[in-house]
C-alpha cells in the first residue's frame, strides 16, 4: 500500500504551511468531524464531538444576541438624534402660529410621522375664526375628550404615553388623513395648574411604527419638553 496521500500536492503544501485556515473554516471543520465519526463506526459515542456541537450552537446564539444588541443600540441612538433635532426645531419658533406650522411640517418630517395633531380641550367654542386660523395641526375639543380618546371609553388608568394601532372609526381627529393613519403615539400634556389637559398625537401610515410593546422613554422626554414649550405660549 502506498503512503502517498490522495490529495493535490499544492493543496497539501498550503494546508501544511498554514493549518489555521482549516480551523477558521467552520464548514471544513464540520466535514472533518463528520468523517472522523464515520471512521470510528456507529458503536462509539464521541462525547467530545457532542460537546463541540453544543458549544457551537451556544456560540451561534450568543452571536445572534450580540447582533441584536448592537442593532438595538444603533436604533436607540438614531431615535435620540431624531428627538433632539425635533426639540431644537420646536424651540426655533418665535410665534405660536409658526410653532404650530413647524409642528405639522418640519417636526413631523424629522420624526418621520405622517400626521401631527395638538389637541386642546376647551369649555368654549372651538369653531371660532381665531382658532381656525391657527392651522390644521391644532384640534380644539370639548372638555373630557382627551381621557375618553386615550382610554377608548374603558375604566383604565391614563398613561402619559400611549402607543397603539388605530381603528378606522377612530380616525376623525386626523381629518383628511384619517383614511391612511394606522398607528399612533399619544402624548398626554400637563399644561399647568388650572388648565385643561392637552394631547399631542403622532400618526403613521405604518401599522407597526407605534405598538404597545415598544419603549417610550424618548417620547416621554419629548412630551416633557413640549409641555414646557406650551406653558410658555399659554402664559
Amino acid at each position: 500500500m502506498s503512503n502517498r496521500p490522495a490529495i493535490d500536492d499544492q493543496v497539501r503544501d498550503q494546508i501544511i504551511a498554514d493549518p489555521e485556515l482549516l480551523l477558521e473554516d467552520s464548514d471544513i471543520m464540520r466535514a472533518l468531524v463528520a468523517a472522523n465519526e464515520r471512521a470510528m463506526g456507529t458503536n462509539i459515542v464521541d462525547l467530545r464531538g457532542i460537546a463541540m456541537e453544543r458549544l457551537e450552537a451556544r456560540l451561534d446564539r450568543l452571536e445572534d444576541t450580540h447582533r441584536s444588541v448592537i442593532a438595538a443600540a444603533y436604533e436607540n441612538l438614531a431615535g435620540t438624534n431624531q428627538i433632539q433635532r425635533a426639540v431644537l426645531r420646536l424651540l426655533d419658533a418665535t410665534r405660536f402660529e409658526v410653532f404650530l406650522r413647524d409642528l405639522a411640517g418640519d417636526v413631523a418630517e424629522i420624526l418621520r410621522v405622517d400626521a401631527m395633531r395638538l389637541v386642546l380641550e376647551t369649555e368654549g367654542d372651538g369653531d371660532e375664526p381665531a382658532v381656525q386660523r391657527l392651522g390644521e395641526a391644532l384640534c380644539v375639543v370639548e372638555k373630557g375628550f382627551i381621557n375618553e380618546y386615550l382610554t377608548r371609553g374603558r375604566n383604565i388608568p391614563v398613561r402619559q404615553v400611549t402607543l397603539r394601532q388605530v381603528r378606522p372609526d377612530e380616525g376623525g381627529i386626523y381629518r383628511d388623513k384619517a383614511e391612511y393613519v394606522r398607528s399612533e403615539a399619544c402624548l398626554r400634556l400637563d399644561l399647568g395648574e388650572g388648565r385643561l389637559p392637552g394631547l399631542l398625537i403622532m400618526g403613521s401610515e405604518d401599522p407597526h411604527q407605534f405598538a404597545p410593546q415598544q419603549g417610550s422613554d424618548l417620547l416621554t422626554f419629548f412630551a416633557g419638553v413640549f409641555e414646557r414649550a406650551m406653558r410658555r405660549w399659554l402664559d
